[in-house]
């Protein structure tokens, strides 16, 4: 079973991990622009082989794992290369412009569009953690253009991944992601940046900052080559999500002003229920 890894960062790392626990037979080629990260890779024990695009039509199973600007350029050449048979699916964050870009494809039928939602604030092959993708879930877009027991080959890798499933359309599932997860390292950037900034006047600013901070702040750590292009691809519904998000701050900033702090309880309180939509 040959599986070839485009981008052996944080994600296509821990499949790697994953991967070579769960299947005997797997042989597990990485590719990457970044030399470096393929040698890391190799000490880490994540891929056995280097490998290029030139390779992809003796494998089973393309797996793409990088940046989703990089992805839209590269996913059309790695479709030309592969087998009838192979299976190919990425893991990018947003779904709508790359089911664009293939739709017309000869081997369409080859790819499956997926986003695991899984990960940590770290990045590079180092990051790979294995077991990552257990329990989480990962929405597969547009599944009846893929060829059937592709499918199914696809399936039995999630579920013993330890994944659930959840299907929906490509435009629908960025319009939710910008929500559950780009507005939230958005917050998290401008969190850090407003705290970096006062840091200059108030050198004590960081040495009172307790846990709490530390975890909204966590995904100000993310690469921010990797989600300028999340945020440019997905625009229209980050904007969307951070208008409403403003709109709130503001209302809650009026409280304040107004001395209006049974509002501000209110507020809070009726918010606390996140606690059981998440738990």
């Amino acid at each position: 079973m040959n599986i070839y890894i485009i981008g052996i960062g944080l994600i296509g790392g821990s499949m790697a991990l994953d991967i070579k626990s769960i299947y005997d037979d797997a042989k597990v080629f990485g590719i990457d622009a970044n030399e470096k990260h393929l040698d890391e890779a190799i000490h880490l024990g994540l891929i056995d082989e280097k490998a290029s695009e030139n390779d992809l039509i003796n494998a089973d199973l393309v797996i793409v794992s990088v940046p989703v600007d990089v992805g839209l350029v590269i996913l059309p050449n790695i479709l030309d290369k592969i087998g009838e048979q192979t299976l190919v699916f990425d893991v990018g964050s947003t779904k709508l412009p790359i089911c664009d870009a293939i739709q017309n494809h000869p081997k369409r039928r080859n790819f499956l569009a997926c986003h695991p939602i899984a990960g940590t604030e770290f990045s590079g092959p180092k990051a790979a953690l294995k077991g990552l993708f257990e329990g989480k879930t990962n929405i597969i877009c547009e599944v009846e253009k893929t060829t059937f027991k592709l499918q199914e080959t696809a399936m039995d890798l999630f579920k013993k991944l330890g994944m659930r499933i959840r299907y929906m359309d490509p435009k629908s599932h960025d319009k939710h992601i910008a929500y559950v997860s780009h507005l939230s390292h958005i917050s998290s950037f401008m969190l850090g940046k407003t705290v970096i900034e006062k840091e200059k006047d108030e050198q004590d600013i960081f040495d009172m900052a307790g846990s709490g901070f530390e975890s909204t702040v966590r995904l100000a750590k993310s690469s921010p080559a990797m989600w300028t292009p999340i945020f440019k691809q997905n625009k229209k519904q980050v904007v969307k999500s951070l208008e409403e998000y403003i709109q709130n701050l503001t209302h809650f900033k009026e409280l304040l002003e107004n001395d209006n702090y049974d509002e501000v309880f209110n507020e809070m309180q009726n918010t606390n229920r996140i606690k059981e939509i998440l738990k």
